[in-house]
């Protein structure tokens, strides 16, 4: 995490939040980003993550910021993905949730690996994908929760688009998302991390 990734990081949530389609669909969206931010400061100096972790948040946080400046279902590119390829809805929540797989399968195996907490290395990517189902369920959770409080922010936040099995297909998103970076990361976050 350097001057530019942070500049970067204000940048876009700045933008965001001029004039976003609903403040608190944007702030329920920015949220997770903000939280993140506040976490790395704090842990910067005791754990720094490899660079690859911090990009990928970086990257994560641009879509949360993204979505909560439109909401998820409103994204202009996607809109526009949706008439080219004829399909049924806006899909960036889908790039959400992937990445909500993705992003977290390599912070959560940075963190076990660091801190030695498995004897049996060969359980890591098992746990790892389990933590990140946790976090996609956590969020569904959160997801009802504004649901029920609020029925205005209830529709732009979820962004369900009408998808009777959205809640489980964000969940396997975030699946997908995990095992893809295990897939396609490990070698080199193992590299990063051996440095």
């Amino acid at each position: 995490m350097n001057k530019t990734w942070i500049g970067i990081f204000f940048s876009v949530l700045l933008w965001s939040g001029i004039y976003p389609k609903d403040y608190l669909t944007w702030i329920l969206e920015t949220a997770p980003a903000m939280i993140a931010f506040a976490v790395l400061i704090a842990t910067r100096r005791k754990f720094r993550l490899t660079g690859l972790a911090y990009n990928l948040i970086l990257a994560h946080s641009l879509i949360l910021m993204i979505g909560g400046h439109y909401t998820y279902a409103e994204v202009p590119l996607f809109d526009w993905l949706k008439e080219i390829f004829n399909l049924d809805r806006n899909n960036y929540d889908k790039v959400g949730h992937f990445v909500q797989g993705f992003v977290p399968a390599i912070i959560a195996r940075e963190i076990l690996i660091r801190n030695h907490v498995l004897k049996n290395i060969n359980w890591l990517n098992f746990l790892v994908i389990c933590i990140c189902l946790a976090i996609s369920a956590c969020y569904e959770l959160c997801e009802w929760g504004v649901a029920l409080l609020s029925k205005e922010a209830a529709d732009a936040f979820l962004g369900t688009q009408g998808y009777i099995w959205d809640t489980q297909s964000d969940m396997a998103y975030a699946l997908v998302g995990a095992i893809t970076a295990l897939a396609l990361l490990s070698r080199i976050h193992d590299r990063q991390i051996d440095r």
